[in-house]
């Protein structure tokens, strides 16, 4: 059967995300650098932003809370209300970052689109997302926006009953194996992972092993010949 619905993720898939965290993260090190080495503070901050994810979700300002208290924990009473200050600043860094696509997103959001209907599919802070994906351009190339707390297999079945296509008839794409690849699988659709350089500790796991829907590919724009591949 052809691919009818090509469900696509947002960050560090269309545009860059990580790298904005990533410089977050070194931030936060550096304040925090003469009480603890950065291993120790590393190490204190995915503890904690675990621990939160369930409570805050995922995002700029859960994060930035995630770090707040971090600086808490390993700094107690000797914590500098400046540093809190600092993280304040870095977490409006986060939410102001700028918003740049990746190279051939364009070109290659154009070719899926004759293809399929495209449906953004996310996880994060809904009023972040819906700014991100105002300022990136490519809003209106999609059919349906799902701005989501969680991916799950429960959740794409949700969105493919939603749109009324199988789950044999749809793709996802994106960088995660966690939260893009394995629960579309596990719903019953074909995925594609587009790597991204940095990946986030959260979203690393082990890559399906020969499973006949799945595919990694190099770039967003390898998409659309392995779509017709399926066809």
């Amino acid at each position: 059967m052809p691919i009818q619905l090509i469900c696509l993720d947002a960050d560090d898939t269309l545009w860059h995300n990580m790298r904005y965290f990533d410089a977050a993260e070194r931030t936060l090190f550096d304040v925090l650098n003469p009480f603890v080495t950065v291993d120790v503070a590393r190490t204190r901050l995915e503890e904690v932003t675990t621990r939160n994810l369930p409570l805050y979700g995922y995002g700029a300002k859960s994060f930035t809370l995630s770090m707040i208290e971090t600086a808490g924990e390993l700094c107690g009473q000797y914590l500098p209300a400046s540093t809190i200050r600092k993280i304040l600043e870095t977490g409006r860094d986060l939410l102001n970052h700028p918003v740049e696509l990746l190279p051939g997103v364009e070109a290659a959001l154009e070719a899926l689109a004759k293809r399929a209907r495209l449906v953004l599919v996310t996880k994060g802070d809904l009023r972040h997302q819906e700014a991100k994906l105002a300022a990136s351009g490519v809003g209106d190339r999609f059919a349906g926006i799902e701005i989501i707390s969680e991916k799950t297999a429960d959740v794409f079945r949700r969105i493919f009953s939603r749109y009324e296509v199988a789950a044999e008839c749809c793709v996802m794409t994106g960088d995660s194996i966690r939260s893009d690849v394995l629960p579309a699988l596990e719903a019953g659709a074909w995925a594609a992972l587009v790597p991204h350089e940095i990946v986030w500790f959260h979203e690393r796991a082990d890559p399906p092993v020969d499973h006949p829907r799945f595919t990694r590919l190099r770039t967003l724009a390898d998409v659309p010949k392995w779509i017709d591949g399926i066809d």
